[in-house]
Order: structure tokens, then sequence, then C-alpha cells
């Protein structure tokens, strides 16, 4: 393959597939070299194939993971292949691309045999997302039971007899009820997904019972209604086509990003970040995630308002900062006033300031840190216009906070909110069309930098 076309796969295909990711540029490399490997500082180096003498250096924020390397093995291989067709029609060689991007996701997580009925079955499901049952957009969740093989069966019923006709679409919802198959895409039958035991997994809490069901030998393909399509497997999410695109995910370094910094945090805070995250990204609801650090609360608050405070440590700490700005010589002026609003306690505060929210919120979440709350709470507050800010401990400081961020911010509000607080700690903005990108300050050159992007 020639460098202009490996450049041309990279940019349209791979990237992509690895959300965050790109080219940092380019080294030398001899036959010795593997066409995929890790590079330093959590990169990849990637080549067409052994005999090319350069590699082209992959970085994103989270590290790359040995089955993504295997993933990739997999594309630049279907790639080649369809390379030596020689083909002239671009259109076609797209599709084929296309094509080689889904197949390869099916065999990095099966063998051959299950890889094809996958493929088959996604094929299937994309020409269901593609229209309507009686006027609606419908959802379809298959299983795939790799441990069986019913193929020597008489009454044997393949995927490929039924999935086209319109009683199947009424047979599952992709959440709790689900089709099941054996490796050779034989039917074996009906999954009910509330009689599935509890466990640990990571998936969007909507899909949680069905990435307990798949282990090391189920994987789950569901169709949303949103037209989206989700592979499971080994209890959590995989992989994702989100607006055409597939997606990887790598859950645990995600998490694990988190603590960018901060010893003391606690995992069970930056588990219940990244899943309320996740939660919101499959919601489509957008939000905006701030986990600060440890020592910078009171750099935070100058930002929120202090009619969205939920905690009266915190509000004190804003009081203060109010009556410290207010006695400056050129507030002078303002001074009673501010000491007329803020000169009480915190209760009499949210009484005479009408903070009806903020009095509601504090009697849902009752005293209780961020991830001591249910999941599916968490994922109705971070939908809230504004911000959720949480500090080291988990302690709720706003919610739908409406920031004053800084002059000359670029963006969405919510963009321009993340941005601005990640001075502060961490700020994860998720988008209504589902993609996580979260935010910190490089404290060497005093910037904003991407600490990963996920979907």
């Amino acid at each position: 393959m020639e460098k202009t076309e490996f450049y041309k796969v990279v940019n349209k295909l791979i990237l992509p597939l690895f959300t965050g990711s790109f080219i940092e540029g380019e080294e030398e490399s001899s036959s010795r070299d593997s066409e995929v490997a890790f590079g330093s500082r959590s990169s990849l180096l990637i080549k067409p194939s052994k005999a090319d003498e350069y590699r082209l250096i992959l970085k994103r924020g989270q590290p790359f993971q040995t089955f993504e390397v295997n993933l990739l093995r997999s594309i630049l291989n279907e790639i080649n292949q369809i390379s030596q067709l020689n083909l002239e029609d671009e259109s076609y060689v797209s599709v084929l691309q296309n094509n080689a991007i889904e197949k390869s996701i099916c065999l990095s997580i099966s063998d051959s045999d299950t890889a094809n009925v996958m493929f088959g079955v996604i094929n299937e499901l994309g020409k269901w997302a593609a229209r309507t049952y009686e006027g609606r957009k419908i959802a379809i969740g298959i299983i795939i039971n790799t441990s069986t093989d019913n193929s020597d069966q008489p009454e044997a019923i393949s995927y490929s007899e039924i999935m086209n006709k319109d009683f199947f679409a009424l047979l599952s919802d992709g959440i709790d009820s689900y089709i099941e198959f054996d490796r050779k895409g034989n039917l074996l039958g009906y999954v009910q997904m509330n009689r599935v035991k509890k466990m640990v997994c990571i998936a969007p809490y909507e899909f949680e019972m069905v990435a307990r069901y798949c282990n090391e030998k189920r994987i789950g393909i569901v169709l949303t209604q949103n037209g989206d399509f989700l592979i499971f497997k080994n209890k959590e999410l995989l992989f994702s086509k989100r607006m055409g695109v597939w997606n990887v995910y790598s859950h645990e370094e995600v998490i694990q990003l988190l603590s960018n910094r901060g010893n003391y945090s606690l995992k069970d805070i930056r588990r219940s970040v990244y899943y309320t995250a996740l939660d919101a990204s499959f919601a489509y609801s957008g939000g905006c995630i701030v986990y600060l650090n440890k020592d910078a609360v009171e750099g935070a608050l100058t930002h929120i308002n202090a009619h969205d405070i939920l905690d009266e440590k915190y509000f004190e700490i804003k009081k203060n900062q109010e009556l410290e700005d207010a006695g400056k010589l050129y507030n002078l002026q303002s001074l009673s006033a501010v000491e007329a609003v803020y000169n009480v306690p915190y209760q009499t505060f949210l009484e005479e300031q009408h903070c009806t929210k903020v009095e509601c919120l504090r009697k849902i979440i009752s005293g209780k840190p961020f991830h001591e709350l249910s999941r599916k709470l968490r994922q109705e507050l971070v939908s809230m216009d504004g911000a959720t800010v949480i500090d080291s401990d988990g302690t709720i400081i706003a919610v739908g906070a409406i920031l004053k961020i800084e002059a000359g911010s670029d963006g969405g509000g919510r963009l321009a909110a993340a941005t601005t607080l990640s001075r502060y700690g961490i700020a994860i903005k998720i988008s209504q069309d589902g993609i996580l990108k979260a935010f910190y300050q490089d404290r060497k050159n005093n910037r904003v930098k991407t600490l990963f992007t996920v979907g």
C-alpha cells in the first residue's frame, strides 16, 4: 500500500475507531518491526506491511490495550487484501473498507465461525436500523452463545432465515429481552434479562443486565432505537457504532486517568464519575461533570454562584469570598447590600433567596456523597442544564450550576464550563451526541489539555 493511501486509511477508518487518537508523526522502521507494536509514552506504531520503512505514531489520552493491538492487526490485514484488488471504484472500495472494520471487530473477540455469524447478524440489524415497523424505530437484542453448536439438530433454524421477517422485530427489545443463537447462528431461544444475577460489569446503566449476562462465552449485540450498535462481552461494553462510526472502549484505563496527579482520589469516586458520564452519553442528555482536586476547591468556587451551592461548608467559603470582594476599595458602595444577602445562616439564605432547586436537591440527595447515590439518580442530576461539581471526597458542591466562565471561551456553554473548571481538577463534557471529552490543566505550560476522549 502506498504511503499516501495508508494515511487516508488511517485518518478515515482507524482514528475514528479509537476515539481521541491522532497521528503524532512517523519514524523509520525495518523489516524486523511488526505492523503494529507498542511505542513509547503510551503510543502505537503502525505500518501497512513488514517491508515498509516507516511507521506512523498513534497517540491518544488513554493507553492502548493488547486487544486493541490485535484488532488493528486484523484491520490492516483486511485493508491490505482490499488494496491488492486494485479496484478503481472508490465508493465500492469504501464499502469494503467499512465492512473490513466490522469483520475485524468480530474476529477480535471470537473465532472465525462465530465472527462470520456476528458479521451476518450486524448486517441484518443494519437493515432494521434503516427501516421502521408500523411507523416506529425498533430496538433488537441478540445473544450469541459461543459454547453451543446445534447445527446437527434437524429442526435447526438459522438467523438468516428469520431476522429479515417482520415478526422478528417484536421478539426482543434490546434491554430486557433477547433472542439467543449458537456459535453457528442457529436459534437457541429467548432470554429474559431480569432473571440475571447481579454482578460487577461495565456498561451504560440501561444495558447493565445484558453486560452481566455476556460472560466470556456469550456475545451481546444490541440495535438501539437511536440506530446505535453495542457489542458486549466479558461483562462489559467493548464496542459501539454511533452516527455510523465504530468506537472501542478502554474503561479501566479511563477510570485510572481520572486520578490525574491525585493519589488521594478514591477509586469508588472515579468509577462513579466515569459510569455517570457513560450513562449520560447513552441517554443522549449531555452534561458536564467536574471532579475537583483536593487543594483547588476555593478557586473553583469563584466560578459558582452561591445560589447553586448544595453544601453548607462550601457556602460558608463562598460567602467569605463574596464579602471579601465587596469589601475591596472599588466595591465599597455595594458592601452593605452584599452583607444583607450573605451575613445570614445558610438555611436562611436559601429561603430568602428563593433557592427552590437547591432545597429540592438537598432533600433528594440527603447528604450522601456522589458515589453513594444510585446510578439512575446520578444520571438524572448530571443531565440538568449546567455543571455538576464534586470535591475530591465525593461531596456534591453544585448540580446544574451555570458557571461564570472566562471571557473569550470558545465553543458551547458545556465546553466553556468544562475548560474553565479544568483549571481546578478534571472536567468531563458529555455532548448530546454521546462523545465524552475530559480536560485538565497542564501546569507546565498553563494550558488546558484533553485527558481522554471516549465514544
